[in-house]
């Protein structure tokens, strides 16, 4: 009986320990915030853009489809905008984007074939091609008529998104030189040059050094504002723009979203940081308490750092279900002790 009188306290010390370690345990993946996907590079983006492109006058395509007379063939756009095709005739294809024109030859080839697909590649452009991506109004391929410099570009296409970054990229390929600025860097690959810009700065005419002559194949992409996120027991959670800022401290992003919520323990939270390019994130634990006493170090928070403060007392929703088969298993395990004692 005595054996049997210590199963009760044993049942209870599994139960607590099992609490115990669950407070600890990292926020699940599920209760992040959706953060924005990390742009894709340069050369996908570009890739995007393809059915976005407005063909012109001079453009050579080739057309993919299952009709052999007009498949795998160069063909160019003459100075009227028209192709003259073998069974189709003579089909209008400037100022029309591929993704339009890709449709307007699947409808026509229905009277051929019984489901047709086409897809259409420019193989080579009328006029040197400028590439706009990212958070632009209208991101795409762009003819480099003339003499462009890239404030009268900007404003040509429609300027920036709403949400964009106030910094913009420009991007040239190597055999155009680098480009003319101070902060210029290489591309690690020595493919060419890149270099940022204030748009703010560019459109005031602070710098108009800045307003740099645009060459065939740039690349001037944009981005959307990062942010910091909250998410817990704050009192208010969600995203909190960096606008021009490389990052934000603790106590700046506390006075931002309200501070930590009544129901929140301030010495127990974390700060999710992305890996690199990876969905992973590093949990680095964080005493936002000794921050505010003035006892710790207020910790720099980087774009798309997630903070999180966990619940004051007790288990809460996840954390109880990860841990419930323990018990559950504790509990047989007791049972059966009790039921061969």
């Amino acid at each position: 009986m005595k054996r049997y009188s210590l199963l009760g306290p044993l049942f209870y010390m599994l139960l607590f320990c099992a609490i115990g370690s669950a407070q600890t345990l990292p926020l699940p993946a599920s209760a992040l915030p959706q953060t924005p996907a990390q742009p894709a590079d340069v050369g996908a983006q570009i890739a995007q853009l393809r059915s976005n492109y407005v063909m012109r006058p001079g453009d050579q395509i080739i057309i993919h489809s299952e009709m052999d007379e007009i498949s795998e063939k160069p063909l160019r756009i003459d100075a009227d905008g028209f192709i003259d095709l073998p069974t189709l005739g003579r089909v209008k294809f400037s100022d029309i984007s591929l993704e339009t024109m890709e449709g307007n030859l699947v409808e026509a080839l229905k009277k051929y074939i019984k489901t047709p697909h086409v897809a259409i590649t420019v193989v080579q452009f009328s006029s040197d091609p400028i590439f706009f991506i990212g958070a632009f109004r209208v991101p795409s391929i762009y003819p480099l008529v003339g003499q462009r410099n890239l404030v009268e570009m900007i404003a040509s296409v429609g300027g920036l998104q709403a949400g964009a970054s106030k910094r913009i990229k420009v991007t040239r390929r190597a055999e155009y030189g680098p480009i003319p600025l101070p902060n210029v860097v290489t591309l690690p690959d020595g493919t060419g040059t890149s270099v940022q810009i204030n748009i703010k700065a560019l459109q005031a005419n602070v710098n108009p050094a800045e307003d740099i002559v645009l060459k065939p194949y740039d690349v001037i992409s944009a981005e959307l504002v990062e942010s910091i996120y909250t998410a817990g027991e704050f009192s208010r959670t969600g995203a909190f723009p960096l606008n021009d800022k490389d990052s934000l401290s603790v106590l700046q992003l506390l006075a931002t979203c309200g501070g930590v919520a009544t129901t929140g323990n301030p010495k127990k939270a974390y700060i999710l940081r992305p890996i690199g390019d990876t969905a992973r994130r590093a949990v680095i634990p964080l005493d936002i308490e000794r921050i505010i006493k003035g006892q710790g170090n207020d910790v720099p928070l980087l774009p798309n750092d997630v903070v999180y403060v966990a619940k004051s007392k007790g288990l809460q929703g996840k954390e109880l279900q990860l841990w419930l088969p323990f018990i559950g298993i504790a509990t047989t395990i007791i049972t059966l002790l009790v039921r061969f004692e």
